[in-house]
Protein backbone atom coordinates (compact mmCIF):
# COMPACT_ATOMS: atom_id res chain seq x y z
CA UNK A 1 0.00 0.00 0.00
CA UNK A 2 1.22 3.26 -1.17
CA UNK A 3 2.09 5.50 2.09
CA UNK A 4 0.81 9.45 2.61
CA UNK A 5 3.51 11.67 1.03
CA UNK A 6 5.02 13.75 3.86
CA UNK A 7 3.47 16.69 5.24
CA UNK A 8 5.60 17.84 8.62
CA UNK A 9 8.93 17.44 9.49
CA UNK A 10 10.40 17.81 13.59
CA UNK A 11 13.48 19.07 13.96
CA UNK A 12 15.29 19.17 17.06
CA UNK A 13 17.39 22.41 17.43
CA UNK A 14 20.53 21.95 19.38
CA UNK A 15 22.80 19.76 17.66
CA UNK A 16 20.45 19.44 14.63
CA UNK A 17 19.53 22.40 13.25
CA UNK A 18 21.65 25.06 15.37
CA UNK A 19 25.45 24.41 15.54
CA UNK A 20 26.56 25.34 19.38
CA UNK A 21 29.29 22.83 19.42
CA UNK A 22 27.45 21.38 22.64
CA UNK A 23 27.51 24.60 24.85
CA UNK A 24 24.51 23.48 26.47
CA UNK A 25 25.80 20.38 27.85
CA UNK A 26 29.61 21.95 28.32
CA UNK A 27 27.48 24.05 30.97
CA UNK A 28 25.01 21.16 32.34
CA UNK A 29 28.44 19.32 33.33
CA UNK A 30 29.95 22.09 35.04
CA UNK A 31 26.59 23.59 36.76
CA UNK A 32 26.26 20.24 38.14
CA UNK A 33 29.85 19.81 38.84
CA UNK A 34 30.25 22.55 41.49
CA UNK A 35 27.65 20.90 43.48
CA UNK A 36 30.63 18.74 44.22
CA UNK A 37 30.46 16.10 41.64
CA UNK A 38 33.02 15.45 38.93
CA UNK A 39 31.12 13.78 35.77
CA UNK A 40 32.75 14.28 32.22
CA UNK A 41 31.31 15.90 28.82
CA UNK A 42 30.41 12.09 27.60
CA UNK A 43 28.38 11.06 30.71
CA UNK A 44 26.05 14.06 30.79
CA UNK A 45 25.50 13.50 26.81
CA UNK A 46 24.95 10.11 27.54
CA UNK A 47 21.81 10.50 29.47
CA UNK A 48 21.18 13.88 29.47
CA UNK A 49 21.01 14.69 25.75
CA UNK A 50 17.34 15.63 23.96
CA UNK A 51 16.09 15.66 27.45
CA UNK A 52 14.12 18.52 28.93
CA UNK A 53 16.97 20.26 31.32
CA UNK A 54 15.35 19.24 34.61
CA UNK A 55 14.62 16.12 33.53
CA UNK A 56 18.47 15.89 32.15
CA UNK A 57 19.76 16.70 35.53
CA UNK A 58 17.72 14.46 37.22
CA UNK A 59 18.63 11.51 34.72
CA UNK A 60 22.33 12.54 35.42
CA UNK A 61 22.42 12.27 39.01
CA UNK A 62 20.17 9.00 39.16
CA UNK A 63 22.35 7.37 36.91
CA UNK A 64 25.92 7.93 38.12
CA UNK A 65 25.21 9.52 41.64
CA UNK A 66 22.59 7.80 42.96
CA UNK A 67 20.90 11.19 43.77
CA UNK A 68 16.98 12.08 43.69
CA UNK A 69 17.22 14.59 45.55
CA UNK A 70 14.69 17.19 43.99
CA UNK A 71 15.87 20.54 46.02
CA UNK A 72 19.10 19.68 44.54
CA UNK A 73 18.19 19.43 41.28
CA UNK A 74 16.25 22.31 41.25
CA UNK A 75 18.81 24.50 42.48
CA UNK A 76 20.98 23.09 39.72
CA UNK A 77 18.56 23.54 37.11
CA UNK A 78 18.06 27.43 38.49
CA UNK A 79 21.65 27.96 38.22
CA UNK A 80 21.81 26.29 34.63
CA UNK A 81 19.51 28.54 32.83
CA UNK A 82 20.97 31.69 34.69
CA UNK A 83 24.19 30.53 33.11
CA UNK A 84 22.83 29.37 29.69
CA UNK A 85 21.00 32.53 29.24
CA UNK A 86 24.43 34.71 30.04
CA UNK A 87 26.36 32.46 27.78
CA UNK A 88 24.25 32.21 24.90
CA UNK A 89 23.93 35.81 25.02
CA UNK A 90 27.85 36.28 24.47
CA UNK A 91 28.67 32.88 22.38
CA UNK A 92 28.42 32.60 18.68
CA UNK A 93 25.94 30.51 17.71
CA UNK A 94 25.43 29.02 13.51
CA UNK A 95 22.42 27.76 11.66
CA UNK A 96 23.68 23.59 11.35
CA UNK A 97 25.53 23.05 7.76
CA UNK A 98 22.80 23.44 5.12
CA UNK A 99 20.27 24.32 7.29
CA UNK A 100 18.47 27.18 5.96
CA UNK A 101 18.85 25.16 2.09
CA UNK A 102 16.84 22.38 3.80
CA UNK A 103 14.00 24.58 4.57
CA UNK A 104 13.67 26.33 1.82
CA UNK A 105 13.74 23.31 -0.04
CA UNK A 106 10.98 21.80 2.05
CA UNK A 107 9.46 24.88 1.80
CA UNK A 108 8.95 25.06 -1.77
CA UNK A 109 7.78 20.96 -1.65
CA UNK A 110 4.68 22.51 1.11
CA UNK A 111 5.97 20.74 3.83
CA UNK A 112 5.98 22.23 7.08
CA UNK A 113 8.88 22.72 9.25
CA UNK A 114 8.91 22.55 13.22
CA UNK A 115 11.57 22.76 15.93
CA UNK A 116 11.26 21.30 18.66
CA UNK A 117 13.36 20.95 21.89
CA UNK A 118 14.01 20.80 25.16
CA UNK A 119 14.71 23.71 26.17
CA UNK A 120 12.19 26.08 27.84
CA UNK A 121 10.61 28.50 25.65
CA UNK A 122 12.94 32.01 26.93
CA UNK A 123 15.58 29.91 26.13
CA UNK A 124 14.59 28.85 22.66
CA UNK A 125 13.56 32.17 21.37
CA UNK A 126 16.43 33.73 22.60
CA UNK A 127 18.44 31.31 20.57
CA UNK A 128 16.05 31.60 17.54
CA UNK A 129 16.43 35.37 17.62
CA UNK A 130 20.10 35.67 18.08
CA UNK A 131 20.04 33.14 14.56
CA UNK A 132 17.84 36.02 12.99
CA UNK A 133 15.20 32.81 12.02
CA UNK A 134 11.47 34.70 11.68
CA UNK A 135 8.26 32.33 12.69
CA UNK A 136 6.60 32.01 9.51
CA UNK A 137 9.65 32.67 7.19
CA UNK A 138 12.52 30.66 7.86
CA UNK A 139 10.11 27.86 9.63
CA UNK A 140 6.43 27.38 10.53
CA UNK A 141 6.48 26.61 14.13
CA UNK A 142 8.32 26.05 17.84
CA UNK A 143 7.46 23.74 20.12
CA UNK A 144 9.63 24.11 23.62
CA UNK A 145 9.12 21.91 26.31
CA UNK A 146 6.97 24.78 28.19
CA UNK A 147 4.34 24.39 25.88
CA UNK A 148 2.74 20.26 26.78
CA UNK A 149 3.22 18.10 29.97
CA UNK A 150 5.43 15.30 28.88
CA UNK A 151 8.14 15.90 26.81
CA UNK A 152 10.95 13.69 25.31
CA UNK A 153 10.64 10.48 24.85
CA UNK A 154 6.92 11.30 25.28
CA UNK A 155 4.84 12.43 21.79
CA UNK A 156 3.35 15.51 23.11
CA UNK A 157 5.60 18.13 21.99
CA UNK A 158 5.30 16.44 18.16
CA UNK A 159 1.20 15.83 18.54
CA UNK A 160 1.01 19.65 19.54
CA UNK A 161 2.51 20.65 16.42
CA UNK A 162 0.05 18.30 14.39
CA UNK A 163 -2.72 19.78 16.28
CA UNK A 164 -1.89 22.84 15.43
CA UNK A 165 -2.00 22.96 11.73
CA UNK A 166 -4.64 19.80 11.86
CA UNK A 167 -2.38 16.88 10.89
CA UNK A 168 -4.28 13.45 11.90
CA UNK A 169 -2.13 11.17 10.10
CA UNK A 170 1.66 10.66 12.22
CA UNK A 171 3.20 8.62 9.43
CA UNK A 172 3.16 11.50 7.44
CA UNK A 173 5.61 13.23 9.55
CA UNK A 174 9.48 12.87 9.92
CA UNK A 175 11.53 13.03 13.20
CA UNK A 176 14.83 14.21 13.13
CA UNK A 177 17.30 14.36 15.54
CA UNK A 178 20.95 13.96 16.78
CA UNK A 179 20.22 11.86 19.97
CA UNK A 180 18.88 9.11 20.90
CA UNK A 181 15.94 10.45 22.79
CA UNK A 182 14.96 11.98 19.94
CA UNK A 183 14.32 9.04 17.71
CA UNK A 184 12.45 7.60 20.45
CA UNK A 185 9.96 10.31 20.55
CA UNK A 186 9.45 10.19 16.81
CA UNK A 187 8.82 6.23 17.65
CA UNK A 188 6.10 7.30 19.93
CA UNK A 189 4.49 9.56 18.07
CA UNK A 190 4.17 7.44 15.36
CA UNK A 191 6.16 9.26 12.92
CA UNK A 192 7.03 8.04 9.14
CA UNK A 193 10.23 8.46 9.60
CA UNK A 194 12.87 8.82 12.65
CA UNK A 195 16.18 9.90 11.24
CA UNK A 196 19.30 10.63 13.41
CA UNK A 197 22.01 12.82 12.65
CA UNK A 198 25.47 13.11 13.65
CA UNK A 199 26.23 16.69 13.83
CA UNK A 200 25.33 16.75 17.97
CA UNK A 201 25.26 14.77 21.24
CA UNK A 202 25.55 11.04 20.42
CA UNK A 203 27.24 9.08 17.63
CA UNK A 204 26.07 7.14 15.04
CA UNK A 205 26.72 3.95 16.79
CA UNK A 206 24.67 5.32 19.79
CA UNK A 207 22.21 6.52 17.87
CA UNK A 208 21.99 3.00 15.93
CA UNK A 209 20.66 2.03 19.63
CA UNK A 210 16.92 3.36 19.11
CA UNK A 211 16.61 1.60 15.75
CA UNK A 212 16.00 5.03 13.72
CA UNK A 213 14.85 4.82 10.03
CA UNK A 214 17.85 6.09 8.71
CA UNK A 215 21.14 8.35 9.99
CA UNK A 216 22.62 10.89 8.09
CA UNK A 217 26.01 13.69 8.57
CA UNK A 218 24.39 16.19 6.60
CA UNK A 219 20.50 17.99 7.02
CA UNK A 220 20.69 18.35 3.26
CA UNK A 221 21.04 14.69 2.98
CA UNK A 222 17.24 14.15 4.29
CA UNK A 223 15.62 16.01 1.22
CA UNK A 224 15.92 12.57 -0.73
CA UNK A 225 14.36 10.66 1.80
CA UNK A 226 11.57 12.53 2.08
CA UNK A 227 11.18 12.78 -1.85
CA UNK A 228 11.05 9.30 -2.16
CA UNK A 229 9.37 8.17 1.29
CA UNK A 230 6.23 6.51 -0.17
CA UNK A 231 7.40 5.34 -3.69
Amino acid sequence: MKKNKIAMVVFDMAGTTVNEDNLVYKILKNTINLSGFDFSLEQVLAQAAGKEKRQAIRSVLAIYANNSEEALISRIYDEFIITLTAAYSREDIFPQSNAKALFSALKDRNILVVLNTGYDSFTANSIIEKLGWKEGIDFDALVTASDVPGNRPDPDMIEFAMKRFGLTDSSSVVKVGDSTIDIQEGQNAGCGLNIGITTGAHTSVQLQKANPDQIIDDLIELLPLVDNFGS
